[in-house]
């Protein structure tokens, strides 16, 4: 369809960055409240980080749900529906009456966000294809950035003025402005001609034939390995930075939110120069990054070297994130039109499932140490870097040879 141009496609850009922001805000938001609900339950910082951990469960779950039963129903009608279940969670968590009834409705939190991320992925592949879609991928993800940007510098706010259950109330109070916004101004993109029939083993089948394809599944992996790292990054860095470099809620959010600035850096500089510059080009450099950046980080927290000797590797490796998450995707979906929202459940689902194993792993030992983030950071990068090299470029390099 490649045909939006202008003011519309910006609207579009805007609305489906918004409903990717669910993601992030979920995540993201109530990360300076870790301490303080570790006070007010009296409980440990691995089972606070066990509540992100439900969430990614819920985020990886409910987009292998979600994807597949967009490609069925179309996009708009499933997501009013899990928009609606994300404000009733929202809702609920700010009741939680303790840390296991917490990390549970988190777990349902995360689930209906799944719908926001997923549709909106699968939306852009039913719009665009080809370089369009690298390019429109990079301008969403200028708008779906701002949430780490946004997201813990709001929660460290609203901290300033109540409980860490306002953040919360304000999460609804997002959900209810997305669900009202869909509802009025989305139409549908799949078209009833596009869908799929609704045909549990043509589900399965549309999954297995993603797993069996080389490159598809070394794109996934890559990029599921490399947002796993960034997920432990995201359960650590809230002790890390406040119990062992002493600061305040709000001056982590600010450090914590200057690392959207990376993301966007980095998607924004593959969606400018991929006229130049190939998507696998970009890919591999990214790669490069991660991998330096991850090494750095570890030395530096092993050296217990200063706060700045921590957060300047942090900030390369976020901004690497924002070019192989781009470029990774893109490139995965490409060939994957006729079935887009299964691809994008599985493209979706990699990095919640791997980041909800690498999360509670950064407190293992305990709030005060830093080392085990280090090593998850590096060793995520490190499998991401194999993972392309392994099955995308060996596979490549495959078909090549056979032409030759």
């Amino acid at each position: 369809m490649n045909k939006l141009s202008g003011k519309k496609r910006l609207q579009l850009a805007l609305l489906l960055g918004s409903l990717g922001l669910l993601g992030p805000f979920t995540i993201d938001m109530y990360l300076p409240s870790f301490p303080t609900i570790v006070k007010e339950y009296h409980t440990t910082a691995s089972l606070v980080q066990i509540s992100l951990t439900t969430c990614l469960l819920g985020l990886g779950l409910g987009q292998l749900i979600i994807g597949p039963l967009s490609d069925v129903q179309g996009r708009r009608k499933p997501l009013l529906i899990f928009l609606s279940l994300y404000l009733l969670a929202s809702l609920t968590c700010s009741f939680a009456p303790n840390i296991y009834f917490l990390i549970g409705i988190r777990f349902l939190q995360g689930f209906a966000a799944a719908g926001g991320l997923v549709i909106s992925r699968a939306i852009v592949r039913d719009v665009y294809s080809g370089r369009e879609l690298t390019k429109f991928f990079a301008l969403l993800m200028l708008v779906g950035n701002l949430g780490p940007i946004v997201a813990p510098i709001a929660g460290g706010g609203i901290l300033a003025f109540t409980n860490w259950t306002g953040v919360f109330l304000v999460l609804a109070c997002i959900g209810a402005v997305l669900l009202f916004t869909v509802s009025l101004k989305l139409e549908e993109t799949l078209p009833k001609e596009n869908r799929i029939p609704s045909n549990l083993s043509q589900i399965v089948k549309n999954f297995g034939s993603l797993v069996k394809d080389r490159q598809f599944a070394g794109y996934a992996l890559t990029q599921g390995f490399i947002i796993a790292g960034i997920f432990a990054y995201v359960s650590g860095i809230p002790f890390v930075y406040q119990n062992i470099y002493g600061v305040s809620p709000q001056e982590f959010s600010l450090l914590f939110g200057t690392n959207g600035i990376a993301l966007i850096i980095g998607s924004q500089t593959v969606g400018r120069f991929t006229d130049i510059i190939s998507e696998r080009t970009f890919l591999k450099i990214g790669l490069l990054i991660s991998n330096f950046s991850g090494a750095v980080l570890l030395v530096a927290l092993l050296l217990k070297a200063p706060l700045f000797a921590v957060a300047v590797p942090i900030f390369c490796l976020v901004a690497s994130i924002g070019i192989i998450a781009t470029t990774s995707f893109a490139l995965a979906m490409e060939t994957q039109g006729h079935i887009a929202g299964s691809a994008s459940a599985l493209l979706g689902l990699l990095p919640f499932v791997l980041g909800s194993l690498t999360a509670p792993l950064v407190g293992i030992a305990g709030e005060y140490t830093a080392i085990p983030m280090g090593v998850v950071i590096f060793l995520a990068s490190l499998m991401a870097f194999l993972s392309y090299y392994g099955l995308v470029r060996k596979t490549s390099l495959g078909v090549q040879a056979s032409r030759s």
